[in-house]
């Protein structure tokens, strides 16, 4: 009898044995349901680490683009206010000095009315000094004309604001004639056929 429950007692640690090593197992190894639920964990931790690169990336990117527009609006910049600098000198000097190219066409004008001068001191022939001073007035508007000088000739012509200042109305001896130029008092001039000097005019009426 003291054999039997020995060997039942013994039979019973077996199993509590096997039974505490069994537990022990199970707490040590993790189940499946545990480790199911730990891949989406590491999915969703690598897929925030791409995003944050990606998004570094595009940080890194957009940095790059700021930088090279703001170099080309400083180089546009620079490049701007050079040219206004160099147009308000160019303006400046043009004003200063636009009248320099008439002035040259000028200038052998007044050589030959200087040597007019002198030939009349030395010459009492009226012919001769008017044709001098005929000679010089056809040059002078010769010279004149290269610089787009144009002198009217409205004689004949129907009055027109535009071109002429009306200074004198006179009666008209025919019907025709009404409303045109008769004489012209003070020659009127266009340059680059834009009106500097009406022309007064005798107009009939």
């Amino acid at each position: 009898m003291s054999t039997h429950n020995n060997h039942m007692q013994e039979e019973e640690k077996r199993l509590r044995d096997e039974e505490q090593i069994s537990a022990q197992t199970n707490a040590e190894t993790p189940s499946n349901e545990e480790s199911a639920a730990e891949t989406p964990s590491e999915q969703t931790t690598e897929e925030e680490l791409n995003a944050e690169e990606k998004l570094v990336k595009e940080l890194e990117e957009a940095n790059k683009t700021i930088e090279d527009q703001k170099d080309k609006y400083l180089r546009l910049s620079a490049e701007f206010d050079n040219y206004r600098k160099r147009t308000l000198k160019e303006k400046a000097e043009l004003i200063k000095n636009g009248g320099e190219k008439a002035i040259n066409a000028i200038l052998p004008i007044l050589d030959d009315l200087e040597r007019a001068l002198q030939n009349m001191q030395q010459s009492d022939d009226i012919k001769a000094i008017y044709e001098g001073i005929e000679l010089i007035y056809q040059k002078s508007l010769k010279n004149l004309s290269h610089e787009g000088l144009e002198q009217m000739k409205p004689i004949g012509e129907d009055f027109n604001t535009d071109y002429h200042e009306a200074i004198a109305l006179v009666p008209a001896t025919e019907d025709g004639q009404k409303g045109k130029i008769l004489d012209c008092v003070q020659t009127g001039y266009k340059l680059n056929d834009k009106v500097i000097r009406h022309a007064k005019v005798v107009v009939a009426q």
